[in-house]
């Protein structure tokens, strides 16, 4: 219900002379009944009268009237209410009642009756009565001593909760007595306190009456919350006080409180009286930081706005570390405030701290503003600086620990500086300027030292450790030293030269880059890994030399040709040899060594072949590859006097078919592959086949040959030759003195040495087979002599006569300026119309040289019988100097200093009449020119007379290759260079 009462029509009051008894009827209807029943509550109170009808439950109790609830059926916890009116006092008065209990189980009660006083329509609160306990199935009174006056109005409320058992909860007699009650005592009014949060709050309440041993005294908040009298202390003989504690209170401990005295007949209820609890102010904002210091922070409080309850009284500025230690609480009166005489670089929590009125009215720290002061300079740098290890590449110093007393900082940096210039260095050169530091991370150790790592060795090393922090820095003493020798660094790659030979290689390099000490020597060991020649043995081609730190060369002598060498270099200090540096240099191949051959006789000859013995060349340093069979043709050549010609090679192969166009002497009659001729193998030159496309073709008679067997190595980009002369075929003469007979001429360059450009051997003396040959030598040798006498004779008779026309003195003028100092021979042909007479030997100036032997023939033979492709023309009255047909080759220098020779001897012969003319000298060239002026047999004007007018032949024969040196006209030839002679001219012999 909502605790609103109907006033019963009559109230019986006492009188100011009297004391009054009012009843309440116990009824729940009618005009008389003044007891309500809550409309809040689970089920109702029931009305019975014993005296009306028969009790049909044997719990019910015998007597007068009276109202009671049934707990059969209700289960535990239900509750019904009943209400008694507002009563408004004045005097002191009693209010009381029985109640009777039955059934439930033995020491269980079938419900439980509380009593509510509520003041002023005031919430239930907490009972006053508790009725808890085993049924008595009697009935028990209760006195309540209401100490609420008028103009408070009060209200008893009857609860009946049940306990789930059955039985019957009972009351009867609820009586208003103007009196105090008997047994229970009465309270005088009580004051209400007001605490700080956090406080104990202090209540005093007066009772009437003597202090009792069984009286229970407590507090009683509404909110629930109870205390027990702490001290109850007499104020005279009818009356004490007692004293109650709420401790601890909070804002939410503020409300009404009462005393109560619980007695056994009854209870005694105090008046209300407030309890108010006040929040001690807290500020709502942090403090404001304004400036900042190495030792003090500025700040304004910012406690305008606060949390709590007023008013301010008083205001403190609290501040810690963050390591929670309190520094101070400092009074502040302004709305700024410096704080002072702080350490640098620590962090502050600032609080304002704000105070109300009564004890414990200073509130809680408001937010606290957390603020770090700055850091200040180091005190000094690191102190007792040394050197405790050294090595080839670190350094490693110790100093004496510091702490925060020194850095004024919790956050610092140690750093380690060095520079460093070579050892080698004159003191008076500055330094690098490079400069380098580390971090150092050991400052926490009571030994502290640091090592610093990756330098350079045998390296002046001037150090220092520097101390600093955001505000400042501070250096230790700077420190020198000298690091330890090391190994030393690779010998630059770049700077190996080497230099190949056949069987030597020059290597030279440089000292490392880095030497980290003084060098001491060079160690170079070397192994040969492999080699051209793939049956050479490389086992035993190692070996190591040793130079000493001044030597940056050496020359390897007795190296293999052809052969791959490793070379390892290294550089070594007095702490040992540094990385080695690993190149490969390759010896040039060496030539083949060929076979030594006795004697040039072949096994076998024949007018147009050659049998020879071809025996295998021994490989240096690279497999041969091929052989080549060489024939060469003997023309004449001159030799110089007491020298022999070292025989040359032939790098260029040409082919039979190509050796007249290029006007060489020799041409290749074979290749042969390495693997024909393992072992000796006869062959024949001349034997009209091909091999590896060189034409092996019939040699000829009546020429003079050398047969040559040269094998070729080639290997890396290199070819090498060697050659030897195998055999000689002698020419075959036909010549016709008064009776005609065939001698053999020894063929050119039987004297000549033979051998590669690598081997000289020693020259062998041609050997005569033929008988025939032999009488030829000497019919020759005889002949020359004669020649030889009659030229002589010529000479120093017709010295001053003069045959030759005025051309051929130019061409001889030209000559002998050419060559300077040296003499030169003069060739003279005699024009036969029926046979031509071959000279052997001729004399010029008084000077002898050997000639080649030639062969004689008629023309008409030789256009006949030999191929023109190859044989040379016959000799026209013409003598040609054409220097068309030298062959210059520049595969090799040694093939055109060949052929350069060569050429330089050929000599043009001039054309004869049949009889002999000398030589006119230089000086008198101009004397013997007026003469011919003045003269007329001199020929100037029957210089051509010998020839016919215009052409002589038609065009067709004149082009032809086989007329085109014999005619005019068909090969036109400048003037200045034909000689003519005029038809007779008288000499005498």
């Amino acid at each position: 219900m909502d605790g609103s009462l109907l006033l019963p029509l009559a109230l019986l009051l006492l009188g100011p002379t009297g004391a009054r008894t009012d009843t309440f009827k116990a009824c729940l209807s009618g005009p008389d009944c003044v007891l309500i029943q809550s409309k809040d509550d689970d089920f109702d109170w029931e009305q019975s009268d014993t005296r009306d009808r028969t009790s049909s439950s044997p719990w019910i109790p015998a007597g007068s009237s009276f109202l009671f609830v049934n707990t059969s059926g209700r289960y535990g916890g239900q509750r019904a209410q009943l209400l008694l009116p507002p009563l408004k006092e004045n005097d002191t008065h009693c209010v009381s009642f029985l109640f009777y209990q039955a059934g439930g189980r033995e020491g269980v009660s079938p419900a439980t009756l509380n009593i509510y006083i509520t003041e002023n329509n005031s919430p239930l609160g907490v009972p006053v009565f508790n009725s808890s306990g085993p049924a008595y199935h009697i009935w028990k009174g209760v006195e309540l001593a209401v100490s609420t006056f008028w103009p408070n109005h009060y209200q008893v409320v009857f609860e009946a909760v049940s306990t789930g058992q059955r039985g019957i909860l009972a009351i009867k007699d609820i009586t208003l007595q103007g009196h105090q009650c008997l047994s229970t005592p009465h309270f005088l009014h009580i004051k209400g306190v007001e605490v700080n949060a956090g406080q104990t709050a202090t209540f005093h309440c007066t009772v009437n009456g003597r202090p009792q041993n069984n009286l229970l005294l407590y507090l009683q908040g509404m909110g629930g919350r109870q205390a027990v009298a702490k001290e109850t202390k007499p104020v005279n003989s009818r009356r004490y006080v007692a004293s109650f504690d709420v401790e601890n209170t909070t804002k939410g401990d503020s409300g009404r409180y009462r005393c109560i005295a619980q007695s056994e007949r009854g209870v005694g209820v105090s008046c209300y009286a407030d309890l108010t609890v006040k929040q001690p102010p807290v500020p709502i904002a942090p403090p404001q930081l304004t400036a900042v210091g190495a030792t003090y922070l500025w700040i304004q409080l910012n406690a305008n706005s606060i949390n709590g309850d007023g008013p301010i009284i008083d205001r403190e500025v609290e501040y810690r570390t963050m390591a929670g230690m309190l520094i101070d609480t400092t009074p502040v009166d302004k709305p700024t405030h410096k704080i002072g005489h702080l350490d640098p670089d620590t962090e502050y929590e600032i609080s304002v701290l704000l105070t109300r009125p009564l004890e414990g009215g200073t509130g809680n720290p408001g937010p606290p503003l957390r603020a770090r002061t700055k850091c200040a300079d180091p005190m000094h740098g690191p102190r007792r600086l040394e050197v405790v290890d050294i090595q080839s590449k670190q350094v490693t110093v110790r100093w004496e620990p510091f702490g925060y007393n020194v850095t004024r900082c919790h956050s610092y940096n140690l750093t380690v500086q060095y520079r460093y210039r070579p050892a080698g260095a004159l003191s008076r050169e500055p330094l690098k300027d490079e400069l380098r530091e580390e971090e150092v991370y050991d400052t926490l150790s009571s030994v502290p030292q640091h090592t610093v790592r990756n330098l350079p060795p045998f390296t002046n090393v001037s150090l220092r450790l520097v101390l600093s922090n955001s505000e400042g820095r501070k250096e230790s003493e700077e420190l020198l030293v000298l690091t330890d020798e090391d190994v030393p660094g690779a010998v630059p790659v770049e700077s190996i030269v080497g230099s190949s030979y056949e069987q030597q290689i020059s290597l030279s390099w440089r000292e490392p880059l880095q030497t980290y000490g003084l060098i001491r020597q060079y160690e170079i060991s070397y192994k040969a890994l492999s080699s051209f020649d793939t049956e050479f043995d490389l086992s035993n081609q190692s070996g190591k030399v040793f130079k000493l730190a001044n030597e940056t060369s050496h020359m390897f002598a007795g190296l293999s040709p052809g052969s791959t060498y490793s070379f390892t270099i290294r550089a070594s200090t007095v702490k040992g040899f540094g990385p080695p540096v690993i190149t490969q240099f390759t010896t040039k191949i060496s030539a083949p060594l060929m076979p030594a051959y006795d004697q040039e006789s072949p096994l076998n000859q024949t007018d147009s072949t050659v049998t020879v013995m071809l025996k295998p060349a021994q490989s240096r340093g690279a497999p041969v590859s091929k052989y080549q069979v060489v024939v060469e043709e003997e023309r004449p050549r001159r030799q110089r006097r007491g020298s022999a010609e070292i025989l040359r090679c032939y790098p260029v192969p040409i082919h039979f078919q190509n050796a007249t166009l290029l006007n060489s002497q020799y041409y290749f009659s074979a290749e042969l592959p390495m693997s024909e001729l393992r072992a000796p193998l006869p062959f024949c030159v001349g034997d009209n086949r091909t091999y590896s496309g060189y034409w092996n073709a019939p040699l000829l008679p009546h020429k003079s040959y050398g047969i040559y067997y040269q094998a070729v190595s080639t290997a890396n980009g290199e070819t090498k030759i060697d050659c030897v002369r195998v055999a000689t075929k002698a020419a075959i003469i036909v010549t016709q003195l008064t009776t005609p007979y065939i001698r053999i001429a020894p063929a050119a360059g039987d004297k000549q040495l033979t051998g590669a450009v690598t081997r000289k051997p020693e020259p062998e003396q041609e050997k005569q087979s033929d008988h025939t040959v032999k009488i030829a030598g000497s019919i020759a040798g005889v002949l020359l002599f004669i020649i030889i006498f009659l030229g002589v004779i010529l000479l120093m008779k017709k010295r001053r006569r003069n045959y030759h026309s005025y051309t051929y003195y130019l061409k001889l003028a030209k000559k002998r300026k050419e060559t300077l100092s040296s003499r030169q021979e003069m060739t003279l042909m005699v024009n036969n119309s029926q046979h031509t007479t071959m000279v052997d030997t001729h004399t010029v100036n008084g000077r002898t040289v050997s000639s080649p032997s030639s062969f004689t023939l008629k023309t008409n033979t030789i256009s006949t019988t030999v191929p023109n492709s190859y044989y040379p023309d016959p000799f026209v009255p013409t003598a040609i100097l054409d220097d068309s047909h030298t062959m210059t080759s520049e595969t090799s220098s040694l093939v055109q200093s060949h052929y350069k020779q060569r050429e330089s001897e050929r000599e043009a012969l001039p054309y004869q009449t049949g009889q002999l003319h000398p030589a006119i000298r230089v000086a008198d060239l101009l004397q013997h020119i007026t003469q011919m002026k003045c003269a007329e047999g001199y020929g100037f004007k029957e210089e051509y007379e010998s020839f016919f007018e215009g052409q002589s032949a038609p065009w067709d024969s004149a082009k032809k290759d086989e007329n085109r040196m014999k005619n005019r006209y068909g090969n036109i030839i400048a003037c200045t260079y034909c000689m003519f002679l005029s038809g007779t001219v008288a000499a005498s012999v």
